[in-house]
């Protein structure tokens, strides 16, 4: 308590600078652990994750759609079968061919599902590449200053 009363001018100024240049200090010990090799590689490594785990996500989706693709298939060619044994009437056919070609129809957007799903998984891997050669290009950089 008696310290504070008897600085001076001086003094609080070689204090104030002390404390401005720990205040550097400690923000370029932050800024080094941010940009270090470590901290880079981590980054990679949660991105990889996060890629891997959307392209997990992705197959699951167009797995359970080509399934369900299946069943709708083998459920209309089930249908379309008890149609024909029940009535081999023109209408049954007609009926068959339709539920056919519903089902087909069905298989074929499960299809662009599945294709557009692995678009995107590879849109963002291409994205992920161009990042990590980004930030590569800008840690180069700030090593040259």
């Amino acid at each position: 308590m008696d310290r504070s009363k008897k600085t001076g001018f001086a003094d609080r100024l070689s204090a104030a600078a002390e404390a401005r240049k720990a205040q550097l200090e400690r923000a370029a010990r932050a800024r080094s652990a941010a940009e270090s090799p470590a901290a880079a590689e981590r980054r990679a490594t949660r991105e990889a994750v996060r890629l891997a785990r959307d392209a997990r996500i992705a197959e699951r989706r167009a797995a359970k759609l080509a399934a369900e693709a299946r069943q709708a298939a083998a459920l209309a060619a089930a249908q379309a079968a008890e149609a024909a044994a029940l009535a081999a009437s023109q209408a049954a056919e007609a009926a068959a061919r339709e539920a056919a070609l519903k089902a087909e129809q069905e298989a074929r957007d499960k299809g662009f599902e599945e294709r557009t799903a692995r678009e995107a998984i590879l849109e963002a891997e291409k994205q992920a590449a161009r990042d990590a050669r980004y930030a590569a290009r800008k840690a180069r950089k700030r090593k040259g200053r």
